[in-house]
């Protein structure tokens, strides 16, 4: 499965970029010996550490071509704006056992600020991996994903806890398991997840749209705020919009006890397209912590399967309702929101 990556921005407000700042200095993984249809982990981290020492802007550079990459960490800090421009298409090793380190992660950037990811290359993992996020974030702040095309077996983007402003555009996602916040409240130490904006995306085919996933009986007490999911198409997706605070797969958890984290400030509007499952829209939110301030508006989902007339469900919640709403989004709480 393939990720291909047009404009991808990653931003920390913690470094502050010089404007009187010397030329851009460009490290080609060429020079660190790097050779098409051989292992290039090692040039990229080569470069990449030249980089981060660099006091100038500094572009790590992978060229066209068809390259091998093994695992990486790419580790700050950074003393100036980095951009790391993938032209080539980057292939992983088909036998994840095979990796040096087993925890799952093919390309992990961390402690870096100011970071630029671009170039139009293809991030190409093997399609039938899985658990494979196409983009995970977490503990970040002003993140933006934009202009990109994202195949791969579970999420297209997924955030966890920690995770601030954070926004999502022009995104065709799919195959995959959509763009989910979540899943959160598995460990008591999380924290809170606030501004997530995700807008003008594609869902193709995918087990979800948008999705908000936590815990029940979880050990977390966070806050998820300020979530706002505008001018989404739905192309034969299941499940478009979902906020699941029952979410416990392999019924791993305990559901008499309701999850202890809260959801507010939450708008879905202009979301359009087909469905392929009869569930449309399913706001399940805690009987301990109801979701607040939910406003949906100018829905028009289509169901294209027979199993029965399109449904949807509000559970510990009263969204408030403005424009079309096709099909009525949970009619019953509708006059008490």
């Amino acid at each position: 499965m393939a990720l291909t990556l047009i404009t991808i921005l990653f931003f920390l407000p913690l470094l502050a970029p010089n404007a009187n700042a010397q030329q851009p200095v460009t490290y080609d993984v060429r020079k660190y010996s790097a050779k098409p249809g051989a292992d290039i982990s090692q040039a990229v981290l080569d470069a990449w550490k030249e980089a981060c020492n660099s006091t100038s802007p500094s572009t790590v550079f992978i060229p066209p071509g068809t390259w091998l990459l093994s695992q990486v960490k790419l580790l700050g800090p950074n003393k100036a704006p980095i951009e790391l421009q993938v032209q080539g298409t980057l292939q992983a090793s088909p036998d994840p056992s095979k990796l040096p380190n087993k925890e799952g992660e093919w390309i992990t950037i961390n402690y870096v600020n100011f970071l630029t990811l671009t170039g139009g290359g293809v991030l190409d993992a093997p399609g039938d991996s899985p658990n494979t996020d196409g983009i995970h974030v977490a503990r970040s702040t002003n993140i933006r994903i934009t202009d990109s095309i994202i195949k791969t077996g579970d999420d297209c983007v997924s955030m966890g806890d920690e995770t601030k402003e954070v926004y999502i555009q022009n995104v065709t996602c799919g195959p995959g398991h959509g763009i989910s916040i979540g899943s959160l409240g598995g460990y008591a130490t999380e924290k809170d997840v606030t501004g997530v904006y995700v807008k003008n995306c594609t869902f193709i085919g995918t087990t979800n749209g948008v999705r908000v996933k936590t815990w029940p009986s979880a050990p977390a007490t966070l806050t998820v705020s300020e979530l706002h999911f505008e001018d989404l198409i739905m192309d034969n997706a299941s499940l478009p919009i979902v906020i699941d605070q029952e979410y416990c797969p392999h019924n791993l958890c305990n559901k008499d006890r309701p999850s202890s984290i809260k959801i507010s400030n939450v708008s879905i509007k202009n979301v359009r397209g087909t469905t392929s499952t009869a569930e449309a829209v399913w706001l399940v939110c805690s009987s301990l912590k109801p979701c607040e301030n939910v406003e949906v508006g100018d829905i028009d989902l289509t169901y294209t399967g027979n199993q029965g007339p399109i449904t949807t469900q509000c559970t510990n919640v009263k969204p408030k309702f403005v424009g079309k709403q096709n099909p009525p989004v949970c009619a019953a709480t509708a006059k008490s929101a």
